[in-house]
């Protein structure tokens, strides 16, 4: 018997182009993560598959997307079109927030490398959806201007010998105004490679989403 309530690949317009992701929904979920890619990634990345499967095994449903088509992506400065990829991912993130499926999900966002930047630069500019994020060797430092308006409880992770970004964190994180913490893994590089790294970076992603997903069920129970 299949652990999920929906898996199935969703295609979303989005001008002269279709963005294409792999959404998986386990039964029971309450929360869905939204992945935002780095530079030369895309919804295939081992590493994202990796966090995106510890998610769905503890109740949280991911939807991968890749912001650029094949075609655009082989165009180097689109990659860190900051701009360009925000605005897709509030397209997507608007489309799962009235999706049947998804509708009833709270929403967060997965950033890797410059994916980082767009998840914070959306997450600015929708704060009544977007409930946590994650930051994976991101690059948030890309959308320093809009750090102090981001309201999401964020956490930065970046490897410990990843020391250039690990400089480019700190420097976003004392913009940001948010509930908010930084974490360095021991030992790891910029993809986290190594030996068990890639697992801690996934455990302290669900663990992270998972309490303030839960924290803001309880706010808005509270509220209503």
């Amino acid at each position: 018997m299949s652990a999920y309530q929906f898996k199935n690949i969703i295609k979303i317009p989005f001008k002269s182009v279709e963005l294409e992701g792999e959404l998986s929904i386990p039964k029971n979920s309450e929360s869905l993560v939204i992945f935002s890619h780095g530079s030369g990634s895309s919804r295939f990345s081992p590493r994202n598959n990796f966090v995106a499967k510890i998610f769905n095994e503890h109740g949280i449903s991911t939807y991968l997307v890749d912001l650029l088509t094949k075609k655009e992506d082989e165009v180097y400065a689109n990659r860190f079109n900051i701009d360009l990829l925000t605005e897709r991912l509030i397209h997507i993130t608007k489309h799962l927030a009235d999706l049947k499926e998804t509708s009833k999900l709270r929403i967060g966002y997965f950033g890797a490398s410059t994916g980082a930047a767009s998840a914070m630069k959306a997450a600015s500019l929708l704060p009544k959806i977007i409930h946590a994020i994650v930051s994976r060797g991101g690059r948030p430092d890309l959308a320093l201007s809009d750090l102090k308006n981001v309201e999401a409880p964020t956490l930065l992770i970046v490897g410990s010998l990843d020391y250039e970004v690990i400089k480019l964190n700190q420097l976003a994180y004392h913009q940001m105004q948010c509930t908010k913490n930084l974490e360095i893994i021991k030992g790891a590089t910029h993809l986290f490679e190594e030996s068990g790294a890639l697992q801690e970076v996934a455990n302290i992603s669900k663990d992270w989403f998972s309490t303030h997903f839960m924290v803001n069920k309880k706010q808005l129970v509270i509220t209503m």
